[in-house]
């Protein structure tokens, strides 16, 4: 972002702000397009306008939201997978002994069956 120009800086600020935006007013159930486009407006324009002056600031900004985003991403990922493995009673570590496993158990192998590898 640091050798991006001020005005595409802005923009992507305002994505930014605006997703959270959207997010926030989702959760306390008083969404609508109207309210999210008249924050969308005003933030694109009053950005828009200081854009070189708070460069800087717009830099630091969009590298919060994007360590943010990126870690509640990797949350919500690892949650899924999580959540898919508890449903579909997946064990991955093999913690728990089972009976229906497609793996040879070799304790239960007869040493006659084993035959050399080399």
């Amino acid at each position: 972002m640091e050798l991006s120009s001020p005005r595409f800086k802005s923009v992507a600020v305002t994505a930014g702000l605006s997703f959270w935006f959207f997010i926030i007013i989702s959760a306390f159930s008083i969404f609508s397009f109207e309210i999210l486009l008249i924050f969308i407006a005003s933030v694109l324009t009053i950005t828009q306008v200081f854009s070189s002056k708070i460069s800087k600031g717009l830099d630091i900004l969009a590298k919060i939201n994007t360590k943010i985003f990126l870690g509640a991403l990797f949350i919500f990922v690892i949650s899924i997978y999580g959540i898919f493995f508890r449903v579909l009673r997946i064990d991955l570590l093999r913690l728990k002994k089972q009976t229906d496993t497609y793996w040879l158990d070799m304790e239960y192998e007869a040493p006659d069956r084993m035959g050399k590898q080399y």
